[in-house]
């Protein structure tokens, strides 16, 4: 079956003014994601892969070109309708955890369900329960982000993103604090939610390892794409070890 096309970047550039300086941080990008597609974007420091990344977010806008969402032009909207995007259709994972320390693990998930208002706080909770209990944190649910390591932290921060049951999830360097056994967890973790959930995965990674998880690879220098890899897509398998986790969490 033909995906449609569920994110386009057409001649995004994006001028960053320092002084009296300007750095060109992307040049015309143009790419293209297709929904339920899983692609990696590498490319060494500078290359404009997170200020990719942050166009596609609605975490900022482009100089000049055009992004559309199933369609629709969003690089100009106001910030109060991209805000509304970010917290209904995309997710994110990032490096830092970003994790807020005083909060424990259930109530940093459901935080992004409360700035949406449109469930209770029980609704909230118990969807937070189900959705730590998926990436393996059941007997951590209660726990502040002090009191866990750093591959756990990152599973709050994947419970997190998908909290609203966002349509695409954007993740910028999701295993670069992490050990490689701890970060395989992780990329088995987003692989699964690709595979059996059909989300809609971006991230950005500087580990070849890691970018081969996908099924592109987009390699970007200079603020514009300069190789795509096509992969053959993986077959369905086997998750941690044999262990296959239930990701029938998607809200009423």
């Amino acid at each position: 079956m033909k995906r449609a096309t569920i994110i386009k970047l057409k001649n995004v550039w994006k001028i960053y003014q320092m002084g009296d300086v300007e750095v060109k941080a992307l040049r015309g990008l143009d790419l293209e994601v297709k929904d339920g597609e899983f692609v990696s974007v590498m490319g060494p420091s500078g290359s404009g892969k997170s200020t990719a990344v942050n166009m596609i977010g609605c975490l900022d806008i482009p100089t000049k070109g055009a992004i559309y969402l199933d369609g629709k032009n969003i690089a100009h909207l106001e910030e109060s309708e991209l805000a509304q995007i970010r917290g209904r259709r995309i997710g994110f994972i990032f490096q830092q955890f970003n994790l807020i320390p005083t909060l424990s693990a259930v109530e940093n998930v459901t935080l992004p369900m409360m700035f949406q208002n449109k469930s209770t706080a029980e609704e909230r909770r118990q969807r937070a329960e189900k959705l730590l209990t998926m990436v393996g944190l059941g007997d951590r649910l209660y726990h502040k982000p002090t009191e866990l390591s750093g591959g756990q932290q990152q599973r709050v921060a994947i419970a997190r993103s998908i909290a609203n049951d966002p349509e695409v999830i954007l993740a910028d360097e999701p295993t670069g604090n992490l050990d490689s056994v701890t970060g395989k967890v992780v990329m088995d973790f987003l692989a699964e939610l690709n595979e059996k959930e059909d989300k809609t995965i971006i991230m950005v990674t500087h580990d070849r390892y890691v970018a081969e998880h996908a099924d592109r690879i987009e390699y970007l220098k200079d603020g514009v794409i300069v190789e795509s890899k096509e992969k053959r897509k993986r077959m369905k398998r086997r998750f941690l070890n044999g262990r296959n986790h239930n990701l029938e969490v998607r809200k009423n």
